[in-house]
């Protein structure tokens, strides 16, 4: 209290009226008790943007998939904010902070604008951006933005105006994440496919299935007790090195058929990449388990869990989808894929992209990629259904994939009967600059570097270059130079819940 008083008196020989008012009351906020000790934590934790880093950790490590995509769109928003604060930071002469000047060898003066809150902006970004890629995860970070904003209005006018602006700057940030990083449905296949009568497997009886650990499963014998645990009466196969996956999977859809069952698959896209094209030879349906580092395929068909595809197999529930098929001129090859085909460097990018997203996120990892693929790489001259081009790459896509652009993600329809094509240029002026700026600015599905179209079949011939043909990711010795690429309609049976289609309805 004395010191208080000498506050007060040395105040007021300054001239400065009402200004030991609003010092007692911050003095007050800040005595140490209960209420004052937690908004001094609160905001001494928000002070510092590593908070949302480590918190973007936990929040990764704890949960899945979406979890760790709301974890790093809320630290992308922060990100933005940073940049923003940084770029439109003013002198500290510029501010309006009369207590600080009053005192000015008391409190050291900061070097920012008062106008917005740059601790309440990152709050609100982080908060936002959890919040917009998953609303059940947002809910832990809620409160710690609406606490940071009580204490913050605690201060005054000035404070509150401070707190609504960074507020508005916050959830601005997480919004432009959008522009490169559309948010992704929990289940993406929103149309739900045709439904067809499959084998009810009780127990998993008749099921035989191949786990393949090297697909990216993180602890192998531990995912198959866990499937052992829901399908005890399944037939399960671990593959080992030296395997022939191939057979594997062959000798299991004869037994499959041969028992009236089915045939299952754990593993990574390529892994269900052979198991489709063997079920569709063999005629029997398919099991698709998401054990894999990014199970594209599983997500979009609505298997979220290893308990979704369980249960589906237990109630006989199953949908068809479309298959999609490259075949060569020269001879009768032909692969087929349930995700995309691509030639040139979109392989490459996407091993670049997916070896850097963990770290830095999705897009950061895509334009990382795409510097590294286009500074190494060469374009190929093809002919396009007649037309010659010279081209960076190639994408095929096994129906519509969202959102347009170069960073395609999910499918809302498994079965239209369509290839989404997307060709990246390389015969327009300085292409590798303007697609480098397209992709920075979120403007390439408007952009004439990029070129798109939805067909039922093309006719690709490589004229020049070394072609890198990629199935469902996994990259091809093949080199066939002329290609037909058209799609198989329904041609495999796949296990789905059937309360997934009551959900998205």
């Amino acid at each position: 209290m004395k010191r208080r008083g000498r506050l007060r008196r040395a105040l007021g020989q300054q001239g400065t009226p009402g200004l030991g008012n609003r010092l007692t009351t911050s003095l007050t906020l800040s005595t140490p008790g209960r209420t004052g000790s937690v908004a001094h934590l609160l905001r001494r934790a928000a002070d510092h943007d590593a908070v949302w880093v480590g918190a973007a950790a936990i929040l990764g490590a704890s949960g899945g998939r979406s979890a760790r995509r709301a974890a790093l769109r809320g630290v992308g928003s922060v990100a933005i904010v940073a940049a923003i604060n940084h770029a439109l930071a003013k002198p500290a002469a510029r501010s309006s902070r009369p207590l600080l000047d009053a005192l000015p060898g008391v409190f050291p003066r900061p070097s920012t604008s008062s106008l917005p809150s740059s601790t309440m902006a990152s709050a609100a970004a982080f908060a936002s951006g959890v919040v917009l890629e998953s609303p059940r995860y947002g809910v832990a970070a809620l409160p710690f933005a609406a606490g940071l904003a009580y204490v913050r209005a605690q201060g005054g006018l000035d404070h509150r105006r401070r707190a609504a602006a960074g507020a508005l700057v916050g959830m601005g940030a997480a919004l432009l994440t959008c522009r490169w990083w559309p948010v992704k449905p929990e289940a993406a296949a929103a149309a739900a496919p045709p439904r067809k009568p499959a084998p009810a497997l009780k127990e998993g009886k008749g099921l035989q299935l191949i786990v393949n650990p090297s697909s990216g499963v993180a602890w192998s014998k531990d995912t198959t007790e866990t499937l052992r645990a829901l399908l005890p009466e399944a037939a399960i196969t671990l593959f080992e090195p030296g395997d022939d996956l191939l057979a594997l999977l062959d000798q299991a859809a004869v037994r499959a058929v041969a028992e009236g069952g089915a045939l299952g698959v754990c593993g990574g896209d390529g892994t269900v990449n052979a198991g489709s094209a063997t079920a569709a030879r063999h005629q029997v349906p398919l099991a698709v388990f998401p054990g894999g580092t990014f199970n594209h395929f599983a997500v979009d068909l609505g298997n979220q869990t290893m308990d979704d595809v369980a249960r589906a197999i237990q109630a006989g529930d199953a949908v068809t989808a479309d298959v999609g098929r490259a075949s060569s001129t020269s001879d009768d090859a032909h692969k087929l894929f349930l995700n995309t085909f691509s030639i040139g460097v979109y392989s490459e990018l996407v091993h670049a992209r997916e070896r850097l997203e963990k770290r830095i996120g999705k897009w950061p990892a895509l334009v990382v990629g795409l510097a590294r693929v286009l500074a190494t790489g060469s374009p190929l001259s093809v002919v396009i259904n007649g037309r010659a081009r010279r081209i960076w790459l190639l994408f095929a896509g096994n129906g519509i994939y969202h959102p347009a652009g170069f960073a395609p993600t999910y499918r809302t329809q498994l079965d239209d009967g369509l290839l989404d094509v997307r060709v990246v240029e390389a015969g327009t002026p300085l292409a590798r600059t303007r697609l480098l700026l397209a992709v920075l600015t979120g403007t390439l599905h408007g952009s004439r570097v990029l070129t798109t179209a939805q067909v039922r079949r093309l006719e690709l011939e490589v004229t020049e270059g070394e072609p890198h043909l990629a199935y469902d990711g996994e990259v091809t010795d093949a080199t066939y130079r002329q290609l037909v690429l058209d799609k198989l309609p329904q041609a495999v049976t796949l296990y789905r819940p059937a309360d997934q289609d009551q959900w998205l309805r």
